[in-house]
């Protein structure tokens, strides 16, 4: 089985976490976001739309597809006067051309069977010279192995099946500069980010995180039965080396409309 992201059993499963500072300092040391209109396509829960006005930008248009996210998203950031939300995709945001400084797309792209129509659609709605952040995995992001701090590793040493389902869905870092330039963009920077996702101070959160799936789409390709002992697996692993700081691997890319 697949997230159905239309469920409203799933409307908070990304909302539950802040985006860590090691996030904000890159885009701190990297991007000009001061007085800036971003729009952040596939917002999900809202945490990185949070994010951004942390780092003083004018206003932050969230999208997502699904209702039940921006549902979700809403309650988030219900203390946030300078977001808005908007149903769309990343193929027709129904955002207005020509209009916004930066698109933010993290953690989307490997959702996406078609690059070309994602970027042509931040073209269009991004201003001249606009700046457009890709955030995700590369397979080799999601190939190394699992210790103390890549947790997501584990996954793949008890259910190979799981590796090939996480490798098909990821792009190459070729075939994202490829892309990004067939449709008018020209690659900046490209960052690798280890980004902390959570800090466990004991097996019982990091087992309840585990088993609600949370804000983990590859995790709903196990059954419940398949999910526990995957648990047990990690628990195995990790009993004696709590606290935990978890990370994940990502690669940024920085890229400007031509």
């Amino acid at each position: 089985m697949t997230i159905n992201f239309h469920d409203a059993q799933n409307n908070m499963t990304y909302t539950t976490r802040e985006a860590d500072q090691s996030w904000i300092q890159l885009m701190r040391d990297t991007i000009d976001l001061v007085g800036k209109d971003v729009v952040d396509i596939g917002c999900g829960g809202g945490i990185y739309s949070k994010a951004l006005t942390k780092l003083k930008v004018n206003h932050v248009t969230a999208v997502d597809f699904s209702e039940e996210m921006l549902k979700g998203a809403a309650k988030n950031c219900k203390d946030y006067s300078t977001i808005s939300f908007h149903k769309g995709d990343a193929y027709h945001t129904k955002l207005p051309s020509s209009r916004y400084d930066v698109v933010l797309e993290r953690a989307l792209v490997h959702h996406l069977d078609h690059l070309n129509a994602c970027f042509n659609e931040a073209n269009r709605i991004l201003k001249k010279n606009g700046r457009l952040i890709i955030q995700d995995r590369t397979p080799e992001d999601c190939l190394l192995p699992g210790d103390i701090n890549h947790i997501r590793g584990y996954f793949f040493d008890l259910y190979p099946k799981l590796k090939t389902k996480e490798i098909a869905r990821r792009y190459t870092t070729q075939e994202m500069r490829l892309a990004l330039e067939s449709f008018g963009f020209h690659i900046e920077k490209t960052v690798k980010l280890w980004e902390t996702r959570r800090i466990y101070t004991d097996l019982e959160s990091l087992q309840s995180d585990l088993l609600q799936r949370t804000g983990r789409s590859i995790l709903h390709e196990l059954t419940d039965e398949e999910l526990e002992q995957l648990v047990e697996f990690i628990s195995n692993k990790l009993k004696n080396h709590f606290p935990i700081i978890e990370k994940d691997c990502w690669t940024v890319w920085f890229a400007r409309k031509k």
